[in-house]
């Protein structure tokens, strides 16, 4: 069985500096590829305490937290029905073949083109071993990838966290829509030259969340730093250990790409990475977005 050309990972030079750890509050290493920045965008997904979409929240019930001091908000708006762009990447690794974990990532795959709307959203279909592969470029048209997730194979290393990156720059480049990677692995990561800490920061740089499928069979021992790189660029990490908590999970997804909130506000005047944190005013409620942003120039 051919399979698709291999598209190479870029190559991501990361300027020295600490990484963040799931406990404390140091910066991530700096990606250089990022332009200078005149204005910040940041998205946002609201819940209650019963993780409800909260809609018609105004201005005045958000506060922005720059590096511990508050930052105006210019602009808001609240999007309820947003057109996304998805990025499928599924592990191809040779652990996935153990205990049908390809099987059940071929179906958690095609339910979540299910709930995507080809009028509007548009996906795209990539795996990954050692290397990324692109199966399906952006389309509207979703019946080729679901013919393409049936020639998936499964052997090899896992560079789980490279190829999240190799996925990041390629739908900051081709996407037109709400942007998101849909990963779904077993966690795994072997052989990868990148940290969840530089992966989520070159993310959060390019504004693309990052959601993990934690498929049955996950390995333990890997899942708390793939939670932190999900969680650090506004994504999520999610339980799909059988078909229905899986079609839950990619339900989720697609109703927090469809409801946001988008804030924009003025950089920090320093140039480097910048902790943000989004906050409401109203009690019971929870903000999920990014955690950084880089502000000023970088070649």
């Amino acid at each position: 069985m051919r399979r698709a050309s291999v598209v190479l990972l870029a190559t991501v030079i990361v300027a020295a500096g600490s990484t963040p750890q799931a406990q404390d509050q140091e910066r991530p290493e700096q990606p250089i590829f990022r332009a200078s920045v005149e204005m910040v965008s940041m998205s946002a997904v609201v819940r209650d305490e019963r993780g409800r979409s909260v809609p018609a929240l105004s201005r005045e019930d958000f506060e922005i937290i720059d590096a511990g001091g508050l930052r105006s908000i210019v602009d808001m708006r609240s999007e309820t029905s947003a057109p996304a762009s998805v990025a499928l990447l599924i592990d191809g690794s040779g652990s996935m073949t153990v205990g049908g974990t390809l099987d059940m990532a071929r179906l958690v795959a095609a339910d979540m083109l299910n709930v995507l709307d080809p009028k509007r959203d548009e996906a795209a279909l990539f795996t990954f071993d050692k290397s990324l592969i692109e199966i399906q470029d952006f389309t509207t048209d979703f019946d080729p990838i679901r013919i393409r997730l049936e020639d998936l194979e499964a052997y090899g290393t896992t560079s789980l966290y490279d190829a999240i990156a190799g996925t990041a720059r390629r739908i900051a480049k081709f996407a037109r829509h709400r942007r998101a990677i849909v990963v779904l692995t077993d966690g795994a990561d072997t052989s990868s030259v990148l940290t969840p800490a530089e992966v989520s920061g070159l993310a959060s740089s390019i504004d693309v969340p990052v959601y993990v499928l934690a498929l049955d069979g996950a390995d333990l021992s890997n899942r708390a730093p793939l939670a932190d790189l999900a969680r650090w660029t506004g994504g999520d990490f999610l339980p799909a250990e059988d078909r229905l908590q899986a079609l839950a999970s990619v339900r989720k997804i697609a109703q927090e790409l469809r409801q946001q909130y988008v804030f924009a506000f003025e950089p920090s005047g320093s140039a480097g990475w910048r902790r943000v944190e989004i906050r409401t005013r109203r009690p019971g409620l929870t903000v999920r977005t990014r955690s950084w942003y880089l502000a000023g120039s970088s070649e």
